[in-house]
């Protein structure tokens, strides 16, 4: 019986493949059609050629298309993700693809992309941000954009795209709603720049140009969202009511989210915002619900009682062709110690760890292909889709905790260095 082969995450990229170009091209007026258009401008691009850094947010599929027609007729790599190559590899590294496992510290995709910029002369397209927006809001990005930049000596783009989140937000794709969509591809490092700025000054630009809001931009340009499920699922993300409290009674179908356990509604207006019907409003902006919900967790964070624990089945990805393959189910908690799995399955007793000083963020999915919700847990070398089976709803929480705990790890840790590093001085003083 032949090994089966999982992911060769080694192999060096090729550049795009010159017969894919019509592919890619036709492909991009096909979707930017569908989507009703996509007026891009472009800021500050006088003179830009390849080789460049290009940093997107991620809302949908069509970011992707999206891409190429702003760079036209330059062609780009790809950092995407692992499972994005199931069932069509040949096609994903024909355009470039890079391989990523989600929120892993991989030096081989790192000299990957620079091997695409400084040695094919080829564009690299990041999502920093590592997954689709939830909120339609800008997401925590990578904090080493600058330094890589700075070892490239390459410009820096960043192409933010508007009203794409709003045509099909994550917790609800279907049906698309009808927003006019736009983009802005802007070159925030020149060539000369980069080589003068240091690695914090570009990462402090990067993250300066990585703002944006979809609700704010139906809300102020008075787009008017007519679709009739404009508010269906939205629940997934606004999990805790602001009224009592109570986390995971929340729900949501048509134009209305409500509470379950305290009876608070709310109606969704054509512009997107809130409005409670039964009392006093207190959220009209979903992203102020949605950081209000953070806070929250990170207070329970900051004070030790965040814990989270389910049964959960696990499905490991083997490679391209085989998909995912059923493992079983183990225990699944996480806390102060990082995400953490046991149980016996299929190969027998099965422990795993990702400590919160490994995991900067965590990549969810609500109702992955159809299978319940899930989170993706990754090494360098696995990586796991786990469903939780008992627990509600608790996605866009766990997303908060791993964040939070993760900046209280880095906190501590800068305390630590001040505290050695003040001793020090005291120890070194007349």
């Amino acid at each position: 019986m032949s090994e089966i082969k999982s992911f060769d995450t080694k192999r060096k990229p090729c550049k795009p493949k010159p017969y894919l170009m019509p592919i890619e091209w036709g492909g991009t007026s096909y979707f930017s059609r569908i989507a009703g258009g996509a007026e891009i401008t472009k800021v500050n691009c006088k003179g830009l050629k390849p080789p460049f850094l290009i940093l997107c947010n991620h809302a949908s599929f069509i970011d992707f298309p999206l891409v190429i027609k702003a760079i036209f007729p330059y062609r780009t790599s790809w950092v995407i993700s692992i499972e994005e190559f199931i069932g069509k590899e040949w096609l994903m590294r024909g355009i470039g693809g890079i391989y990523k496992r989600k929120f892993t510290a991989d030096m081989t995709v790192v000299r990957h992309i620079l091997n695409a910029l400084t040695r094919q002369k080829i564009c690299c397209t990041i999502y920093p941000e590592a997954r689709y927006s939830l909120a339609g809001i800008n997401e925590q990005i990578d904090g080493a954009l600058g330094k890589l930049a700075k070892k490239a000596k390459v410009p820096v783009a960043v192409f933010i795209t508007k009203g794409n989140f709003i045509r099909s937000p994550q917790w609800n794709k279907h049906p698309y709603r009808k927003v006019p969509i736009e983009g802005e591809f802007r070159q925030i490092v020149t060539r000369e720049e980069v080589l003068s700025l240091s690695a914090a000054e570009i990462q402090k630009r990067i993250e300066d140009a990585f703002v944006y809001d979809d609700f704010a931009y139906v809300r102020d340009n008075k787009i008017r969202i007519t679709c009739d499920s404009r508010a269906h699922n939205i629940h997934r993300i606004l999990y805790q009511c602001p009224v009592c409290g109570t986390e995971f009674m929340t729900d949501s179908k048509g134009t209305r989210i409500w509470c379950s356990a305290c009876g608070a509604n709310w109606e969704m207006d054509e512009f997107c915002q809130l409005h409670r019907t039964n009392g006093p409003d207190i959220f009209n902006h979903v992203p102020d619900w949605y950081r209000w919900e953070r806070e929250n967790v990170r207070k329970e964070v900051d004070e030790g009682r965040y814990h989270f624990e389910d049964t959960a089945r696990l499905e490991r990805l083997v490679n391209g062709k085989i998909g995912f393959t059923d493992l079983g189910t183990v225990k699944l908690v996480h806390d102060k110690n990082g995400f953490t799995m046991e149980g016996d399955i299929l190969d027998g007793h099965f422990e795993f760890n990702r400590s919160v000083a490994s995991m900067r963020s965590v990549h969810i999915e609500y109702d992955f292909k159809g299978r319940g919700d899930a989170i993706d847990l990754c090494t360098l070398e696995d990586t796991y889709f786990v469903f939780p089976l008992t627990a509600r709803n608790v996605l866009t929480k766990l997303h908060f905790a791993t964040e939070e705990l993760h900046k209280l790890d880095l906190l501590a840790k800068e305390e630590a260095a001040r505290t050695v590093e003040v001793t020090a001085g005291e120890r070194l003083s007349p």
